[in-house]
């Protein structure tokens, strides 16, 4: 083997293919060395030599070992290499001289040049001749035949005329296809022969050298080389001008053809008329053709006259014909939206927004959000778009305010032509947003991720923000610089509603950019309040050039936290170091302030928009210290609307003694006793008063029941799931079975060999059922569960998880969720009753109603929420007491939740909305009850998390984190606690802060209330009963009924609808006309009757629900058929002033520092335990 390697030469250094296929002399010549040095064949011979040895290296039998060397050196032999030369067609001659005046691009655009340069010589010629001539008088028609032409003119003139007849026939001949009527018959050939062909003969024919020759039509034939050239421009830059460009180019060549044309005519015929000059025949036809017609240059010869009719026919065919092109490409350059020119992207900031369909809601909350930032009112936005502008997006574009800013391009994202039109390789960002109305959102999300990998590949600098449906793509666009996954943030959210309430609206309105002006027309408190406390957002700024945190320095993280809100009214959240890209929301007491950290803080505008005014000064100016004075005052910042600015109230901080006035509760009445004091918060952390638990042992520290009462089933270990049903989950640590279960366990309603149980009633679960409702158990369901079970959440305090699916769910889904306890699942839907009553509906704290992607899409597109929302007017009506959580699609659709007709408060709500909505304001919804408590949610309220990551690129990371969507080792998460009655001490909002600051390490940022309804009587407010129309003589007795049926029973409920209504009316008809019947039988009737009458609509359907139960064998036991919550109203107050009141059954909203971050030196007691994820712990615990 080795012998026969060295004997096969090298290859010649210069051999290549292109060698080859050109023929290189040089490689022939080494070639031929060898021959003579080798033999003929000698390199193909030993190439076959060594693969036959090859080959009989791996066969045993050395009889065919020989065989197949002896045929090898035959075929060696046999063997003669030929040289093939490629593409011979193209070395003839005529081939040769179309590559260079046709196919070549370059080449093709010079004689093109050369041409149109030529005919313009000669109608320079022909103008000249004309300025020279001096015409002879009289009326003879040899004027018109006959010219006097000098002979260097002629001269002039005959060469131009060879040349250009040459250069005709030498194309003609090239382009040449077996028709030559079809080359001779052209109007551009004919033109030629009249124009050059006179020239050529008069130079055998002297006496023919000043024969008139329409020269002047050559212009015509610069009009077509034109055309030509600027086509032969684009192929050869590779650059594609817009079609509306070339057609005005065309139309403005054509007019001027047609001016020239008739000027020069006319001027020649009436060489026997008035002998006009040039210009009086441009005045000439300027007035016609203008329509003006002065008449004081008129024609007089009948064949000037017969021409000026002539060209006036031929400009009212051709002109016609090209302004019809014209507005045909003005109206489909409309569609398209045109071009972003190159000069305006380089001097001009714009953003790119992709998207497969666009509407106008996304288009408006795209809008409004992204030029709610004063730093982007420069910027332009250039949409891409492939499918035709929609008529209300074109109608919104119209207006001034956006016409000028928005860009719209008809355009696909997979073609660089049409990203060249958009300049995204200049763009600032790109903007990609997925159709989420599509009925496959697995296909809508393939579009993105292809969007995305083209402007990746178009534009590798600019800056991409991609939204994504499904969590299991994500990983396919890991390399954009922001992401937000839809089903991730949208499970994670309605997972924490279930235990900190109103998450879902907390987070919508921290991502939505408002300035707190809502509500403030509003006669009603709570909407002032509310709509105030809307407006604060995150906000970032470096520690020392910050005014309210720069002199905390080197202190505990939580004595910035707390005297930054009391003194400046800000909340401080979260730090970055300098060096960790990392956001680490609360710390805890232990983190230690750096000058170089990075601080971000909730407040009404940032610190740069800010201006500080002292106390002193503010007495002395006599301004207000609050907006409002109520029980629970707004911030005590002061907003200057006009300028954006916010002046805000220092308040004296220094240190004052626990048992100061501040601290504690004054004496009340006659009470002499002495309320609890609130320690303050140390600068540095001491590690002994650090309350800390070990998460990590088997043992519950919050379990403090007794022994028996412990089941074996709650012995939980902590650990990181072991299965992750997508590519991309961020792990968490969470609360795990130490066996998983058997995926026949997993279902909730059917027994199996391990279990007898059939219903939820029969578990005996200890906490209230979560019951999500969805169409199919997708990837994002785990994004539901890890929450949940999240190892920070206590023991005793988790909630079972019932999977209520309209479709099985796959193994794949199984596999991922039978680690985690208390997890079931069932197939059924929330049409059916009996599937609603088995999951265990009536002993359930939440009900999760999530959007069905099968009913995303519809022919009207806010129909798409139909189905939802009867079925979850439905639950409302059939379960009072059930809290009820529903995604929709549409954000307009939330006014149908919990729907009341004749609800006066309502209809007040609706009103208010408009005139928010006509005022600006980009959160004109908030003021719906459903949403302010939570209740209702849209995916797309989400939208604007992406929009304002491109000014804060920090809150998509933050809110991940309030979500436990990541968890990242030394942050926080977001919890809640229950002010109850043995907490009402503390009084303010400040003192809570301090409490939790400086006992458990909790910062506290804002606290859902809840309020009785203030309601007015109406109609819908009272039961209809037949009562209402008996004679007057029972009028006292009946009116005390109706007040004690109000009193018991909800506003929301009392709804009747139409057909109920007219059944009352028959039913009191009746009761007028008397009975027929005589004696008792017509007394046991009526007063049958009247029971019948008197049952309210609440107790049919409370009869209803327990006779199904029963159907069905379930204990109607627990069934709460007569409560209802629904006259109260609930909303939230994002990081409300110190001097903000508590009251009873407020939900306090807390960023928890992460408990793993301490590191215990003993065993900690199970009652010092702060691992209460809810905030609900005892007195002990947090002295509360």
């Amino acid at each position: 083997m080795v012998d026969l390697e060295s004997e096969v030469p090298p290859l010649p250094p210069r051999y290549r293919f292109r060698d080859l296929l050109l023929g290189d002399q040089g490689w022939q010549n080494d070639d031929r060395s060898l021959q003579n040095e080798h033999g003929e064949n000698h390199l193909v011979h030993k190439l076959m030599s060594f693969i036959i040895s090859v080959v009989s290296e791996m066969m045993e039998d050395k009889t065919s070992c020989y065989l197949l060397k002896t045929l090898g050196r035959k075929l060696g032999r046999g063997i003669k290499r030929v040289q093939v030369e490629f593409y011979m067609n193209e070395n003839t001659f005529k081939e040769r001289l179309k590559l260079f005046f046709i196919k070549n691009q370059r080449s093709s655009l010079r004689i093109r040049l050369f041409n149109f340069s030529l005919k313009l010589l000669s109608c320079l010629l022909y103008i000249i001749r004309v300025l020279l001539e001096n015409p002879s008088q009289g009326n003879e028609w040899s004027h018109i035949f006959w010219v006097n032409r000098s002979l260097p003119l002629w001269g002039l003139q005959v060469s131009v005329a060879l040349i250009s007849l040459f250069e005709t026939l030498l194309l003609g001949y090239l382009s040449y296809k077996g028709n030559i009527w079809e080359q001779i018959l052209r109007i551009p050939f004919i033109l030629e022969v009249i124009n050059a062909v006179p020239f050529i003969i008069s130079i055998f024919w002297p006496s023919l050298r000043n024969l008139f020759v329409p020269v002047f039509l050559n212009c015509w034939l610069a009009k077509h080389a034109l055309e030509n050239m600027i086509n032969d421009l684009h192929r050869a830059i590779q650059r594609t001008q817009s079609a509306m460009f070339n057609q005005v180019l065309i139309l403005i060549s054509t007019l001027l053809c047609l001016i020239f044309t008739c000027i020069c005519g006319i001027q020649h015929l009436e060489r026997i008329g008035k002998k006009l000059n040039l210009f009086d025949s441009l005045y000439f036809c300027i007035v016609t053709f203008s329509t003006v017609g002065f008449g004081d240059v008129t024609p007089e010869t009948w064949s000037s006259k017969l021409f000026v009719v002539a060209m006036i026919c031929v400009a009212l065919v051709v002109l016609p014909i090209q302004f019809e092109q014209l507005a045909y490409l003005w109206m489909e350059r409309q569609k398209s939206g045109g071009n972003y020119s190159r000069h305006r992207a380089q001097t001009e900031k714009h953003v790119v927004l992709c998207v497969s369909s666009l509407k106008i809601d996304l288009l408006m909350d795209f809008l409004n959000e992204f030029y709610a930032h004063p730093r982007l009112q420069d910027y332009y936005v250039v949409i891409l778009c492939p499918t035709e502008m929609d008529v209300q997006v074109r109608r919104v574009l119209q207006i001034p305010m956006w016409s000028q800013r928005v860009i719209y391009l008809q355009g696909s994202a997979l073609k660089d032509q049409d990203l060249l039109r958009a300049k995204m390789d200049d763009a600032e960002a790109c903007f990609i947003l997925s159709s989420r109305c599509e009925v496959d959102r697995t296909s809508s999300d393939h579009q993105t991720i292809l969007r995305a990998w083209a402007v990746k590949d178009f534009a590798p600098n600019c800056p991409l923000y991609v939204q994504i449906l499904k969590p299991e793509n994500k990983f396919h666009i890991k390399f954009a610089d922001h992401v937000v996954c839809e089903e991730e943030f949208k499970y994670a959210m309605l997972a924490l509603n279930c235990i900190c309430p109103a998450t879902s609206t907390l987070i919508t309105l921290l991502v939505h950019t408002s300035r707190g002006q809502e509500g403030q027309q509003s006669p009603e408190q709570w909407q002032k309040t509310y709509g105030r406390c809307s407006g604060n957002e995150v906000y970032h700024i470096v520690l020392e050039e910050s005014t309210f945190f720069a002199e905390y320095e080197g202190k505990s993280f939580t004595y910035a936290s707390f005297h930054a809100h009391k003194k400046f009214g800000v909340c401080l959240i979260g730090v970055r170091r300098e060096d960790n890209k990392n956001i680490l929301l609360n710390p805890g007491p232990r983190y230690i302030m750096n000058a170089t950290d990075i601080c971000f803080y909730i407040n009404i505008t940032k610190e740069e928009n800010s201006a500080f005014k002292n106390q002193d000064q503010q007495r002395k100016n006599n301004v207000s210290r609050s907006f409002y004075h109520g029980p629970s005052r707004l911030p005590v910042h002061s907003i200057i609307a006009s300028m954006g600015t916010v002046a805000i109230d220092l308040q004296d901080t220094s240190c004052r003694s626990a048992s100061g006035p501040t601290l504690s509760l004054p004496v009340e009445g006659s009470k002499e006793i002495r309320r609890p004091s609130i320690a303050p918060v140390l600068e540095v952390a001491d590690t002994s008063s650090i309350q800390t638990c070990d998460l990590l042992s088997d043992q519950s520290e919050d379990e403090t029941a007794p022994d028996e009462e412990v089941s074996s089933n709650l012995e939980y270990a902590k650990g990181y799931p072991p299965y992750s049903p997508y590519i991309g989950s961020s792990p968490t640590f969470c609360h795990l079975l130490h066996e998983k279960v058997p995926f026949c366990c997993l279902r909730l309603d059917k027994s199996c060999q391990h279990n007898y149980y059939e219903d939820a009633k029969a578990y005996g679960f200890k906490n209230k059922l979560i019951i999500v409702a969805a169409e199919t158990a997708g990837n994002g369901l785990y994004n539901f569960i890890v929450p949940l079970r999240a190892y920070y959440r206590p023991k005793k305090e988790l909630n079972p998880i019932v999977l209520l699916l309209d479709n099985p769910p796959d193994m794949h889904f199984l596999d991922a969720i039978c680690w985690f306890p208390m997890v079931y699942y069932m197939v059924g839907s929330i049409d059916n009753l009996d599937d609603l009553l088995r999951c265990g509906v009536t002993f359930a704290a939440n009900m999760v109603v999530v959007d069905k992607e099968s009913t995303m899409s519809a022919e009207e597109d806010y129909m798409a929420d139909a189905k939802t929302i009867v079925n979850v007017q439905t639950l409302f009506r059939l379960f009072s007491s059930l809290s009820i959580i529903t995604e929709l699609t549409h954000p307009a659709n939330m006014r149908f939740m919990q729907f009341r007709a004749k609800d006066c408060y309502s209809l007040a709500l609706s009103k208010l909305e408009k005139k928010e909505r006509e005022r600006g304001s980009n959160l004109a919804f908030m003021f719906r009850l459903p949403f302010a408590a939570g209740r209702v949610f849209s995916i797309s309220m989400l939208d604007t998390l992406l929009y304002q990551s491109f000014v804060k690129d920090y809150m998509i990371s933050i809110t991940r984190l309030l979500l436990g969507l990541d968890t990242i080792p030394g942050s926080g998460f977001l919890c809640s606690m229950k002010i109850t009655e043995d907490d009402l001490w503390i009084r303010t909002y400040a003192r809570l802060y301090q409490k939790l600051c400086s006992s458990t390490g909790d910062v506290p940022i804002g606290i859902y209330r809840t309020e009785s309804q203030k309601l007015t009587t109406s109609e819908s407010q009272i039961s209809i009963s037949v009562e209402e129309w008996e004679d007057t003589k029972d009028s006292k007795e009946q009116g005390h009924h109706r007040s004690n049926h109000r009193n018991s029973t909800s506003s929301d409920q009392s709804d009747h609808p139409l057909l109920r209504r007219k059944s009352m009316q028959w039913a009191r008809r009746l009761s007028r006309k008397g009975p027929k019947h005589s004696g008792k039988t017509a007394e046991k009737i009526t007063q049958q009757r009247l029971n019948l009458y008197r049952r309210s609509e609440r107790q049919e359907l409370a009869e209803l629900v327990k006779n199904r139960m029963k159907h069905l064998g379930l204990s109607t036991v627990g069934y709460d058929e007569m409560n209802d919550h629904q006259s109260t109203l609930s909303y939230i107050l994002i990081n409300p002033s110190p001097d903000t009141r508590l009251e009873l059954n407020d939900v306090v909203y807390l960023i928890r520092p992460d408990p793993l971050s301490y590191l215990p030196n003993s065993e900690p007691s199970r009652k010092n335990s702060i691992c209460n994820a809810t905030g609900q712990d005892s007195r002990e615990e947090t002295q509360l």
